[in-house]
């Protein structure tokens, strides 16, 4: 899955007339470098959530055919935008019963996704990176593969993740963030991690993307 329904406030006014996911790295829409990505790694079928000029990204994106991938979308643009766990609890229907692999669009990377992903017997499993200069405190520690939320030495959530449906099964629909749901799963240690040091870039800001498009090659 795909996230993909943000306003983007923090990228006006390019988002006011284009939704973020669709602005360009190297002449290449952000969400079409990741589609490109999932499918050569052997992804068949992505769920995409829109809200925010949703209707652009399905214009664009069509089924996904072209890009050698099954595209379904879960809508969000009549209710707004559901923030991260909000998002994939409508599109659990859309998922299948085994464990799945959420991205934030609004990333650069060139971390290689795995269709084959083992969770073992974890619920979830988080790629972390190195702090960025927008958030040097960082989000949560690494102990060996177990992803903390106390620590003292902390990491910044990639936007990477693999999960278990039993993970978001239970909770309401409506607007709700992810960070709390991963801290309740790291309390009861069901919650393994990485720390990948290749390429990661959150593409936040217009400075950010202007700097990604100058420097990424």
């Amino acid at each position: 899955m795909i996230l993909a329904a943000g306003r983007g406030e923090r990228m006006r006014p390019l988002t006011d007339t284009i939704p973020k996911p669709l602005l360009e790295v190297q002449g290449k829409p952000l969400i079409v470098w990741h589609i490109e990505k999932l499918a050569k790694a052997g992804f068949e079928e992505i769920i995409i959530n829109v809200a925010h000029l949703g209707y652009k990204i399905i214009e664009i994106l069509g089924d996904g055919s072209k890009l050698g991938v099954k595209v379904t979308y879960s809508d969000e643009q009549e209710e707004g935008a559901l923030e991260s766990a909000g998002g994939i609890v409508k599109a659990l229907p859309l998922l299948c019963s085994e464990p799945f692999l959420v991205v934030n669009a609004d990333i650069w990377t060139d971390f290689n996704f795995n269709a084959s992903f083992n969770l073992g017997d974890d619920l979830a499993h988080l790629i972390l990176v190195k702090n960025p200069e927008h958030n040097l405190d960082g989000d949560f520690g690494l102990v060996g593969n177990r992803v903390l939320y106390e620590a003292d030495e902390k990491y910044t959530f990639s936007g990477i993740g693999y999960y278990k449906p039993q993970v978001f099964e239970q909770l309401n629909y409506g607007k709700s963030a992810l960070a709390p749901i991963l801290r309740d799963l790291m309390r009861d240690n069901v919650v393994s991690g990485e720390l990948f040091n290749g390429s990661w870039i959150d593409v936040g800001t217009p400075k950010r993307l202007e700097e990604i498009n100058k420097n990424i090659f």
